[in-house]
């Protein structure tokens, strides 16, 4: 199904962790419209970025999300976040960088180490820009990029 000119309901609710572990990610109507939203704003950075962008992480069921690990109130258990790369435009420090530089309101927009790149767009759009550092498999998260 899809919910905007270049994103799916499939690829916004793809989990190979939900696959293999047999974890239902099924959303509800209500998160249907909040990735119908997600979406839209997925737009806005692919054109942005110039190119397409490849997401790899998108809703989480709370079953899903807890079997990951994720943050307890994520973003993603909604359907407002999306973690994604777009390696034709270059590294996550560079997409954070040019998503902060420009005028699309976001909540939240995190450089996810050298390896992705987090955005939320929760309705509070806070325009938080962080950068998380990792050790012995935790996050901390600082101000800035």
């Amino acid at each position: 199904m899809k919910l905007s000119e270049h994103f799916t309901l499939e690829e916004l609710t793809l989990s190979q962790t939900a696959i293999r572990k047999g974890i239902d990610n099924t959303p509800s109507l209500e998160v249907v419209a909040h990735l119908t939203h997600l979406a839209g704003c997925l737009e806005q950075v692919r054109a942005l970025l110039g190119g397409p962008v490849r997401i790899t992480s998108g809703y989480r069921s709370p079953a899903l999300n807890a079997a990951i690990g994720g943050a307890k109130k994520s973003a993603h258990m909604s359907g407002y976040a999306a973690d994604f790369v777009c390696p034709s435009f270059g590294s996550p420090l560079q997409i954070v960088k040019a998503i902060a530089a420009n005028d699309i309101q976001f909540d939240q927009c995190i450089q996810e180490g050298g390896a992705w790149v987090h955005i939320s767009f929760d309705p509070d759009a806070r325009r938080q820009v962080l950068t998380a550092h990792f050790s012995n498999g935790k996050a901390t998260y600082t101000e800035g990029v």
